[in-house]
Parts: structure tokens; sequence; C-alpha cells
């Protein structure tokens, strides 16, 4: 990922391992912390995580995971 420099920070919003299996018709990825780390790799260093429970319009919830990285200075 060359969009954000070194000494950058990026934060990224997935669904979490309890996430819904589809959504809006289409089949999904669920993440936690350790799986997100292994898709983009050492150089994003996780400074924090949190998870959400976010109820729909349907009256359910969706859970997401949003994980805040650190890029690496090499």
């Amino acid at each position: 990922m060359d969009a954000v420099k070194p000494g950058g920070h990026v934060i990224i919003a997935t669904f979490g391992l309890d996430g819904p299996e589809k959504c809006s018709g289409l089949e999904i990825v669920r993440y936690n912390a350790g799986s997100l780390q292994a898709e983009f790799g050492d150089r994003f260093q996780l400074l924090e995580t949190r998870m959400e429970l976010h109820k729909t319009p349907f009256d359910t919830t969706q859970q997401f995971l949003y994980c805040h990285y650190l890029i690496a200075i090499p």
C-alpha cells in the first residue's frame, strides 16, 4: 500500500467474526484483529481495535471490527 506514507495512520472497518455471512445478497469475509493483520503484513502496526454492534433498519445487529494501524517507518 503506497497510498499512505510511513508514519501515517489507517483505520479499517470490516465485519467481525460474529457478523453476517451475507450483506445485500453478497457473501462477505469476516475478520478478527489477527486475521486482518495477516492480510496487510508487518508494515501495518496495530495500535487499537474496537468492536461495535450495529443495529440495522431491519431490527437486527451486525458486528463490526475497527482497527487503527500505524504504517511502519522502514
